[in-house]
């Protein structure tokens, strides 16, 4: 199965080998599939919480047990992400979400951040909505950028957000090297975003405000 755009930029974001990859609501597994095939980490884990779709991957990596996966470990999870428990803090592990709303991500970063206060905790998070929300989560957790990128799929914008608690680059709560206004997709995303909030401006009051200025702070001067 071919990769979605944003979950082939997901993929071209690992250049460094895992001990475990957790490739959390994972649906049907294409992600952490084209991860273990290519050895990006000695382990990789796929979670979801439906049982069903823990099946379908458990049967399809069982079929595909041939020369491709020699030598590659694997394991299926059917469990609530927001409980996850990881592997030894000495690993080296990146947890990826993808695909879920913003709300969802956040309370599963933030459970797994409180879980695991030993661990060197590294995400790569594409939530569908409230991103800025989950960049805000992120600060106040103490998490950094590792790297950003603004993918469009399908008539759709995402932005895949790859933090660590261990880096100490700053996250930005609108975004910052993601962004190259050259591109007539980053504007056009930056105008949807600005829309989006001003509609929603009436209602919330100065939280509204705040997030505007900030992504108005990235127009260009004129």
């Amino acid at each position: 199965m071919k990769l979605s755009q944003r979950l082939q930029q997901i993929d071209q974001m690992i250049t460094t080998p895992y001990d475990h990859i957790w490739d959390c609501c994972c649906d049907h597994g294409y992600l952490g599939t084209a991860l273990l095939k290519r050895g990006a980490a000695k382990t990789v884990h796929f979670v979801d919480v439906v049982e069903s779709l823990t099946d379908a991957i458990q049967t399809q990596l069982e079929s595909q047990l041939n020369d491709a996966l020699i030598g590659r470990g694997w394991q299926v999870h059917c469990e609530d992400v927001s409980r996850l428990t990881l592997s030894d803090p000495d690993s080296k592990q990146l947890v990826i979400i993808a695909g879920v709303g913003g709300d969802l991500t956040m309370d599963m970063v933030r459970a797994i951040t409180e879980a695991h206060p030993d661990h060197a905790l590294e995400f790569i998070l594409c939530p569908v909505r409230q991103q800025y929300q989950l960049r805000s989560l992120l600060i106040e957790l103490g998490y950094g950028l590792i790297d950003e990128v603004l993918v469009e799929d399908k008539q759709k914008f995402y932005e895949v957000i790859h933090v660590s608690n261990h880096s100490d680059k700053p996250i930005a709560t609108a975004g910052s090297q993601m962004w190259d206004l050259s591109r007539e997709s980053d504007r056009e995303y930056l105008e949807r975003t600005i829309a989006h909030y001003t509609r929603m401006e009436k209602n919330a009051g100065q939280q509204a405000d705040r997030i505007l200025a900030d992504y108005r702070g990235l127009l260009p001067s004129v």
